[in-house]
């Protein structure tokens, strides 16, 4: 149980890194929208957008050999 301690603790170090180095705001356009927000945010919901989507993809594939007509 120590080294899931020592896990924890250095990827919050890394994520705070992470924050200080990228907390610049950048405007984000999208057709008719525009807004600004900080670029750490950005980058975290690109990746957890990804995450979703490949998770889905990956749920998808396998409950769709589930289903498969035999014929």
């Amino acid at each position: 149980m120590q080294w899931k301690f020592w896990l924890v603790i250095g990827a919050l170090f890394l994520l705070v890194v992470f924050v200080a180095q990228n907390y610049e705001t950048v405007e984000i356009k999208f057709l008719f929208w525009a807004f600004t927000t900080s670029r750490a945010i950005i980058l975290f919901l690109t990746l957890v957008t990804g995450i979703v989507m490949g998770w889905s993809a990956a749920l998808i594939k396998s409950k769709g050999s589930e289903f498969k007509v035999k014929e």
